[in-house]
C-alpha cells in the first residue's frame, strides 16, 4: 500500500505545466444562496448557504476556498441544505494569528452549525478540509451521517510517515516568516506550483479561477495562514492518533481520490480510521477534481450522498 501511495501521487510529476487561456472563474453558487459571517470559536468564518433538506457542509482545501464548491451545491441544494465555510484563516473569513490545528478547526465548524441550529450532517471534503472534517467527525460521532473524503491523507493516520517523505509534498515543511517575506506580492507564483503539479490537466485549472484565488491569498494574513495550515500537521498527527485510539469512525464513508492522484490508495488510508470505507475514484483528473472533471466528481458525491443508508 505505501508503495501504491507513492506511485500515484509521482504519477503527477509528469504532468505538463500548462495554464488555460480561459477567463472562466470558479462556477457560481446558485443565486438563492446567502453569505454571511459567523463568529465561532474565538474568531469569523464566512459562510454560504442554500437549499433546503438534509444539511450537508462542504469543506475546501488549500489553493482554493468554499467557491470550490459551487457546481455541488447547486445540484445537492435540490433536496439538501448546503453550508459551505471558508476555513479560519482562508478565503473571506477571518485570519487570526492561531488556531491551526485541525481539532481547532474541527470546533469552528462546531460553533457555526450551533449558530445555525444544525444537529446533523452529511460532510463532504477536500485536501485540508479532509483533515478538519475528520476532526470534527471524530469530535462529534453522533452528529455525522455520511462522510466524503477527497485526495488528501490524514496526518499520523496509516501511513503518513512514507507519505511525508515525497519530495512533491515539499509544502509540508515550508513555512514561517521568512517563507512569507519570500511569497509576498508573489502569491500566484507560489500558488501556479500547486496548480500545475498536482493537476493531471493543468489547462483546466483556469486563468479566471487562478486569479481569483490568487486575489483571495494575497489578502492580509492569509499567506501566514496557510503556512500555519501545514505547519500544524505535527500537533494534527498527534490528535488523529488520539482519535484513532478511541475507535474507527463507524458512519459510511467515501473515499475519493482523482485518477492521477491518490485514486484508490484514499480508501487504503481511510480504513485505518473508519470501519465503513467504500473506495472510488474521479476519473481523468489529479487533485484539483472540481476543477479538473467537475461533472464525474458531482456525479460521484450526489450519488452517495442520495442513496439510502
Amino acid at each position: 500500500m505505501h508503495a501504491l501511495i507513492m506511485l500515484t501521487l509521482a504519477a503527477l510529476a509528469g504532468s505538463t505545466l500548462l495554464v488555460s487561456p480561459a477567463a472562466a472563474q470558479p462556477a457560481p453558487f446558485p443565486s438563492d444562496f446567502t453569505t454571511g459571517d459567523i463568529p465561532t470559536n474565538g474568531t469569523t468564518l464566512h459562510v454560504r448557504t442554500g437549499g433546503q433538506g438534509p444539511a450537508v457542509v462542504l469543506l475546501h482545501g488549500y489553493g482554493e476556498t468554499g467557491d470550490m464548491w459551487g457546481e455541488l451545491a447547486a445540484d445537492l441544494a435540490r433536496d439538501h441544505r448546503v453550508i459551505v465555510p471558508d476555513l479560519r484563516g482562508m478565503g473571506r473569513s477571518a485570519k487570526p494569528m492561531a488556531g491551526y490545528d485541525k481539532k481547532t478547526q474541527g470546533e469552528d465548524l462546531a460553533g457555526v452549525l450551533r449558530e445555525l441550529g444544525v444537529d446533523r450532517i452529511d460532510l463532504v471534503t477536500h485536501d485540508i478540509g479532509n483533515m478538519v472534517g475528520y476532526a470534527y467527525a471524530a469530535q462529534h460521532r453522533d452528529r455525522v451521517s455520511r462522510f466524503v473524503l477527497i485526495d488528501a491523507p490524514l496526518p499520523g493516520v496509516g501511513p503518513w510517515e512514507e507519505i511525508l517523505k515525497n519530495p512533491l509534498l515539499w509544502h509540508f515543511r515550508f513555512g514561517g516568516p521568512d517563507m512569507e517575506r519570500l511569497v509576498a506580492g508573489r502569491e500566484r507564483i507560489y500558488l501556479d506550483r500547486f496548480w500545475n503539479e498536482f493537476s493531471a490537466h493543468p489547462d483546466r485549472f483556469s486563468e479566471g479561477s487562478r486569479a481569483h484565488y490568487a486575489a483571495l491569498y494575497a489578502a492580509p494574513g492569509a499567506m501566514h495562514a496557510g503556512f500555519a495550515q501545514f505547519a500544524a500537521f505535527d500537533q494534527d498527527a498527534v490528535d488523529n492518533k488520539a482519535f484513532v485510539a478511541q475507535g474507527k469512525l463507524d458512519m459510511p464513508v467515501l473515499a475519493v481520490g482523482g485518477e492521477k492522484s491518490f485514486g484508490l490508495a484514499m480508501a487504503q488510508v481511510m480504513a485505518f480510521a473508519a470501519s465503513r470505507v467504500t473506495g472510488d475514484v474521479v476519473p481523468d483528473a489529479g487533485h484539483w477534481i472540481m476543477e479538473e472533471n467537475p461533472k464525474a466528481t458531482v456525479a460521484l458525491v450526489s450519488a452517495f450522498l442520495r442513496k439510502n443508508p
